[in-house]
C-alpha cells in the first residue's frame, strides 16, 4: 500500500516524510518559504477558490466538499496534477502538507485517499 500521510506545513519534518508536498493553492499565512523545506507545491491540484471559500473548514460541509472536490479532480487539470502525485508516491513515501488545523477534514486527506485506491483503467 502507498505509504502516504497528511501532517501541516508548520510542523517540523520528520526524517520519514519522503517528499514533502504541499497540496494549498495559498502560500502558508507566516511561514517562510526557505523554513517550509518542501519538495513541491502542488497548486494545481487543490480545491479552486470559490471550493474552498464555500467550504470555510466547516466540519459539517465536509461530505458534499469531498463530492465537489473530487469532480474538480475529474477535469483535465487535476487529472494531470493526480498523475504526478501518483507518479511521486509510486517512488516512495510522501506527506502531504496543509495549513489546516484539521487536517482529517482538508483537501489533504481527501487527496490521500484517493491516491491510495488503485487507478481505474
Amino acid at each position: 500500500m502507498a505509504d502516504i500521510r497528511v501532517r501541516r506545513v508548520y510542523d517540523a519534518p520528520t526524517p520519514t516524510d519522503g517528499a514533502r508536498v504541499l497540496v494549498d493553492r495559498v502560500w502558508p499565512r507566516g511561514l517562510r518559504k526557505d523554513a517550509a523545506r518542501l519538495d513541491d507545491w502542488a497548486k494545481d491540484v487543490a480545491p479552486s477558490t470559490e471550493l474552498r471559500t464555500w467550504y470555510g473548514h466547516d466540519p459539517a460541509r465536509f461530505d458534499e466538499f469531498r463530492r465537489r472536490y473530487v469532480t474538480e479532480l475529474g477535469a483535465a487539470q487535476g487529472q494531470a496534477a493526480l498523475a504526478r502525485l501518483r507518479a511521486l508516491v509510486a517512488t516512495g513515501p510522501v506527506t502531504l502538507l496543509t495549513a489546516t488545523r484539521d487536517t482529517d477534514i482538508s483537501q489533504a486527506a481527501v487527496l490521500a485517499d484517493l491516491l491510495r485506491r488503485p487507478v481505474r483503467r
